[in-house]
């Protein structure tokens, strides 16, 4: 966990070692984000179908790709 500038805490979740399907952690990292907190999940791939059931649950979400098999996706709640 850090503090960006603002001080919004930012929780980092990286899921390119989670051996299976990593939707169970991110939902869980998700449903445990504060309204003042950031969730940065790294990931090796834009995670597309994601977006969906985030915007359904109430949060929103900024991707960003930093390099070729990583990308940077920062989760809110609304």
């Amino acid at each position: 966990m850090s503090r960006v500038d603002t001080g919004i805490e930012v929780n980092t979740l990286d899921v390119r070692d989670i051996e299976g399907e990593p939707f169970g952690p991110i939902m869980a990292a998700v449903d445990e984000l504060g309204a003042d907190e950031i969730l940065l999940l790294i990931n090796h791939f834009e995670p597309v179908p994601l977006y969906d059931v985030l915007e359904q649950r109430g949060y929103a979400c900024t991707t960003e790709r930093v390099a070729d098999d990583e990308w940077h996706i920062k989760i809110t709640s609304q």
